[in-house]
């Protein structure tokens, strides 16, 4: 069996975590956005973490780190 040295190995893993984290980031970004634009549509994070059926807090947290700059939805009920 001819298997690849350890250090390449492990080079090849860390190229996938980057990648991943890379991945993991922009879909963070991607589904803050359709949070907010669920915001937009029926007013408030609460309405839209009540139709998800996830806490509120969830939901405006997730807009808050990784939605765009400025962004301030309303958490009232």
């Amino acid at each position: 069996m001819n298997t690849k040295p350890w250090r390449q190995r492990v080079r090849e893993e860390e190229e996938l975590l980057e990648q991943l984290r890379t991945q993991v980031s922009a879909a963070a970004k991607r589904r803050a956005a359709a949070l907010a634009e669920g915001v937009a549509e029926l007013g408030t994070v609460a309405a839209v973490a009540k139709d998800l059926g996830k806490p509120w807090t969830t939901v405006d947290q997730a807009i808050k780190k990784h939605g765009p700059a400025g962004t301030g939805p309303d958490t009232t009920e």
